[in-house]
């Protein structure tokens, strides 16, 4: 019996690591983009029914662990408010120096509101640099206005 969504997680990237796929061959299977699938793999996203049972297949799930996919998940992957992983840190290194300056454009730009995580999409990509090749991550987040009432 599984008791959590994390168990469900842990079967899927252990089955990843003892099959040798990649997100990106896991998302063409599923039918949507890599940032997305990886993050529902990593139960931060709810599958749809088709969705789940695709990535049953792929992982070689039971029907109790396909039924945890289509269940809303606890959205938050870190275990802790700084992160410890040097990966993530940075992303949060670049939150701590630029988030001010990130605010203030959008503000300037746009006015009082947010960036939505809810209507996002996000694209990662490798470009090719002879100094070392970098990392493009593009992200994009309808904006929401603050009402006043």
């Amino acid at each position: 019996m599984i008791s959590s969504r994390d168990e469900v997680t842990r079967m899927i990237v252990s089955a990843k690591v003892a099959r040798g796929l990649k997100w990106g061959d896991v998302a063409e299977r599923i039918g949507q983009s890599k940032e997305w699938t990886t993050a529902a793999c990593l139960g931060q996203m709810t599958f749809t029914r088709s969705q789940a049972e695709t990535a049953g297949e792929i992982f070689g799930l039971s029907d109790e662990a396909i039924a945890w996919l289509q269940i809303v998940p606890y959205k938050g992957s870190l275990p802790n408010a700084v992160p410890t992983d040097p990966l993530i840190y940075r992303w949060y290194e670049i939150v701590n120096v630029y988030g001010t300056t990130i605010k203030e454009l959008i503000h300037e730009e746009f006015g009082d509101g947010i960036m939505s995580a809810i209507d996002f999409s996000m694209d990662i990509q490798r470009e090719a640099d002879p100094k070392g090749d970098r990392v493009k991550v593009v992200l994009s987040g309808k904006f929401l206005p603050y009402k006043t009432y």
